[in-house]
């Protein structure tokens, strides 16, 4: 049996959860998140909503790799919409920054032109300082994929670290080319 599947979600104070046949709604004070729920998996609310359980229908491997994936699926809503997930991205390298413009982030890189970023509902872009930019948002997925979309635009290069990186990200540096002068 899936060890992380048949662990209960514990629903914080705040937090609903409207568990349907097809889907599992999660409200919190940070936003709203929709699980889409596969059909070989079955949710249930225990405790008058205080805990989320998830079990599977049958024993086959997809109904065993399913029944831990929803379950971490569900775990992550209830977490987004009670405490938010957050991305910060540093922009590295002279002459790059990014400011806000509107709701959309407009991103200098060392191109002929700026790159102009619009997130996705639910999202939410800031620039504390023109070199730092913070991607936050209830659904997990939503925050990770936007914030890759950022970095793709400039991915750090190794050589002279000029980029846009994670925050917490560590880029091996490569030495570069040595000369040596043949006598």
């Amino acid at each position: 049996m899936s060890r992380i599947g048949k662990r209960p979600v514990e629903v914080p104070a705040g937090v609903k959860v409207a568990v349907q046949p097809t889907q599992c709604l999660v409200e919190g004070p940070k936003g709203k998140v929709t699980v889409n729920l596969h059909p070989l998996v079955v949710v249930k609310s225990e405790e008058g909503g205080k805990r989320i359980v998830v079990e599977r229908k049958a024993e086959t491997r997809e109904a065993r790799a399913m029944h831990g994936t929803m379950r971490a699926l569900i775990a992550s809503a209830v977490k987004g919409t009670a405490e938010g997930y957050e991305k910060r991205l540093e922009i590295v390298g002279v002459g790059y920054n990014a400011k806000m413009q509107g709701a959309s982030v407009v991103l200098t890189l060392g191109y002929s032109h700026t790159v102009t970023m619009t997130p996705p509902p639910g999202v939410t872009v800031s620039t504390p300082s023109a070199t730092m930019v913070q991607v936050n948002g209830a659904d997990k997925h939503a925050v990770g994929q936007f914030a890759a979309q950022v970095r793709s635009k400039r991915p750090p290069e190794p050589y002279n670290l000029k980029g846009i990186k994670y925050s917490d990200e560590v880029v091996r540096r490569k030495a570069g080319k040595t000369f040596v002068s043949g006598a």
